[in-house]
């Protein structure tokens, strides 16, 4: 399937912000775009969305445009050896020969990977035949080295710190920020259900998870505002609104 190209979701520009938050002008204008699409969805498709969160939001375009390919001038599809003619055409050769220079390709990568994993495992080899007191401590790559790479790493993940602007460049990501074209459309429908035929009672992520689904009561459109509230909030703040974690006696499902 072919879907219009799209720039990055919502939490990508809340992550932006260094998680603190959008001016408010800006998430008016977004909850403005987002309540169109609901309102489409509830009214006139009759559809509840059931996973309404910042990542199934996307922005039109790129909060970076010299990321943005269409602007960028980077071609938007993998160039491939298909000539110009039969790709117009749509003959059935020119699809044999892209099928074949995509098999060509994936030989290739198969094949350089398994060539660089011989190589890390024959140095691997070298390197473990030698005696760890031969070597200064900054060639040693123990377990522990390993468990910092790992928790450092995570921390970049997850860390609202690490994501923030980068000192010195402040100035600049605002101004990007001011110019973001906050226009954006709802994606993923993968969960959704007609408003007069629900296929099941687990919906929603927990963190925008409404009160009748906590309670296994049931459903409607409503359930899609009382995301739409949640992410206004994380939007505006920068932070969720409901973080629930479990406890000795209940499951995090169940706050």
């Amino acid at each position: 399937m072919v879907f219009e190209y799209l720039g990055d979701n919502l939490l990508s520009l809340i992550k932006y912000t260094g998680y603190r938050g959008l001016p408010i002008h800006m998430v008016k204008e977004l909850c403005f775009h987002v309540l169109v699409g609901l309102d489409y969805l509830h009214r006139q498709l009759s559809i509840i969305h059931t996973d309404l969160k910042p990542e199934n939001m996307l922005l039109c375009s790129m909060i970076d445009p010299s990321k943005d390919p269409r602007k960028s001038g980077a071609p938007l599809i993998l160039p491939s050896n298909l000539d110009k003619a039969s790709l117009e055409s749509g003959t059935v050769k020119g699809r044999v020969t892209f099928y074949a220079n995509l098999t060509n390709n994936q030989k290739k990568v198969r094949r350089k990977s398994k060539e660089t994993a011989q190589d890390f495992a024959g140095n691997t080899a070298v390197e473990s035949s030698q005696s760890n007191g031969d070597l200064p401590n900054d060639h040693l790559v123990g377990s522990a080295n390993v468990d910092r790479l790992s928790n450092s790493d995570a921390a970049t993940a997850s860390g609202k710190e690490s994501v923030g602007p980068k000192k010195g460049s402040g100035s600049r990501r605002r101004k990007t920020l001011e110019s973001v074209d906050l226009k954006c459309k709802l994606v993923d429908f993968g969960n959704a259900c007609w408003t007069y035929k629900q296929f099941t009672d687990n919906i929603q992520t927990r963190q925008y998870r409404c009160p009748e689904v906590i309670l296994g009561s049931k459903y409607s459109t409503s359930a899609d505002l009382w995301s739409f509230a949640c992410i206004c909030f994380e939007l505006a703040t920068g932070d969720v609104l409901f973080d629930p974690h479990s406890g000795d006696n209940f499951d995090r499902d169940e706050v």
